[in-house]
């Protein structure tokens, strides 16, 4: 079967010396094969990184996890693009792009794609196949007919979100400074007081989105525990787990035991539900349905 499971980069912004530990926890504990590593959201945060990077990375290569190097989502500024333009020079990384920018700077090399690449057809994986691109993550509001579709043709390993808030945008915006009466320059970083996303209701109260600084991500996990053996059917055979503060290795377990027929779906569904404290969970996009939806 050889199906992989990824963790995908940490949206939110945790404390440094907690995403250090996040990430060593995940290095020595976890079932993943891939992890990414970067910031994708607002590149205020990855300053306070920095000093513990080459540390995680080594930590991470040698328990045998591959490292992924993820880019920003939206790329606004002269600095930004300078910071792009640097990691996609390290021909020794293996770069996940998440803007098209980036995928100019990787062309001819080998590369992966995020979430935030819009690949909706057959041409436009084709062409960015050709620029180099071994491994596209989809877009995650892709239904089974449309995945299905891009598989039978795919020249490139293609990765499919399995757990997790979905990125659903990012704007040059940040609602999360404006939702406490405070400019983006002068933020205060109060992003880090939600580490899983500031949730936002409708009118009526109703729980509809989060927001994590610049971005907007559902309001239910995404789980696609129960669909697993579909995927599998279709060609996809590498599952991405977006992380969140919660049991992340216990997460990866839990998906790890259902591909490989340890777990029934419904057990690790059970399982999933209490490690995240009771959030709703989704899976509608899979089915052509509203993405919110449970079916």
């Amino acid at each position: 079967m050889n199906a992989k499971l990824t963790l995908g980069p940490v949206f939110f912004n945790w404390p440094p010396e907690n995403l250090r530990d996040f990430y060593f926890k995940i290095a020595d504990e976890s079932c993943v094969d891939s992890v990414c590593v970067g910031e994708v959201v607002c590149s205020k945060r990855a300053p306070f990184f920095e000093p513990y990077a080459a540390e995680v990375i080594d930590r991470l290569t040698a328990a045998g996890k591959e490292v992924v190097h993820s880019t920003l989502a939206l790329i606004m500024t002269t600095r930004e693009m300078d910071l792009v333009r640097d990691m996609a020079a390290c021909e020794e990384f293996f770069v996940e792009a998440n803007d098209i920018a980036a995928c100019a700077l990787l062309s001819g090399r080998r590369h992966a794609l995020g979430p935030f690449i819009n690949v909706y057809n057959e041409g436009t994986l084709e062409y960015l196949a050709k620029g180099g691109a071994e491994r596209i993550c989809l877009p995650p509001e892709l239904p089974e007919k449309s995945v299905s579709a891009l598989a039978k043709t795919s020249k490139a390993e293609l990765e499919v979100m399995v757990f997790g808030r979905l990125p659903l945008a990012v704007s040059a915006r940040c609602y999360h400074a404006r939702a406490h009466k405070l400019t983006k320059d002068n933020c205060q970083y109060v992003c880090a007081g939600d580490a899983d996303g500031m949730e936002i209701e409708t009118l009526d109260g109703d729980p509809f989105l989060a927001v994590n600084g610049t971005q907007t991500l559902s309001h239910a996990y995404y789980n696609l525990a129960a669909e697993l053996a579909a995927l599998l059917a279709i060609g996809v055979k590498r599952f991405r787990l977006s992380p969140h503060h919660t049991d992340m290795t216990a997460v990866a377990r839990l998906f790890k035991d259902v591909l490989e027929a340890k777990e029934s779906p419904e057990d690790a569904e059970a399982a999933l539900a209490e490690l995240v404290g009771g959030a709703p969970f989704s899976n509608g996009y899979f089915h052509g349905r509203e993405g919110g939806r449970r079916l």
